[in-house]
């Protein structure tokens, strides 16, 4: 059990946090292994997110201290908390990736409170984005789709000037 100095040093790292970063993303970490919490831990911080286990009631305090009215202990189970700084869709990915090989064992998203924007993303939105490509391949994928006309235009312009040739 936490002594007083505990919870409060607990409350004040959150609400430290909470300031620094864009968005909270919230999971249920039952059933899973240290050896894969510490994975997801190393992988998370590759990206700039951290990962840290709150107690929903202090995570509450901490929250209300920052003004942002949300209620953490609606989750029945155990409750991991990812803070990050970086786009949603990268951190997105990443816990889909994680989900995706552990769901069998109890892993489970939970939902992601937009910090800025101050809404709550539920379980199957936060999914659906995780399974989108990233950024980089989506504008690679725009790209081709807006030159493939053109090219075809000019295979037709050079077979038609083949033709004339001969």
């Amino acid at each position: 059990m936490k002594t007083k100095i505990q919870k409060k040093q607990s409350i004040d790292e959150t609400q430290e946090l909470l300031k620094l970063n864009n968005s909270v993303t919230f999971i249920d970490f039952t059933g899973i292994s240290a050896e894969d919490i510490k994975s997801l831990r190393k992988s998370l911080r590759e990206i700039g997110a951290k990962m840290m286990v709150v107690k929903k009631k202090l995570l509450r305090i901490a929250l209300e201290k920052n003004k942002i009215e949300f209620d953490p202990e609606q989750f029945n189970s155990q409750v991991a908390t990812i803070f990050s700084s970086q786009d949603i869709s990268e951190l997105f990915g990443l816990v889909h990736k994680f989900y995706k090989d552990k769901e069998k064992k109890g892993f489970n998203i939970l939902g992601s409170y937009n910090l800025s924007d101050k809404n709550f993303l539920d379980a199957d939105t936060v999914k659906k984005i995780g399974q989108l490509p990233s950024k980089d391949i989506l504008i690679a994928q725009l790209v081709g789709m807006l030159s493939a006309p053109i090219k075809m235009f000019l295979y037709i312009i050079s077979e038609k000037s083949k033709m004339v040739e001969k």
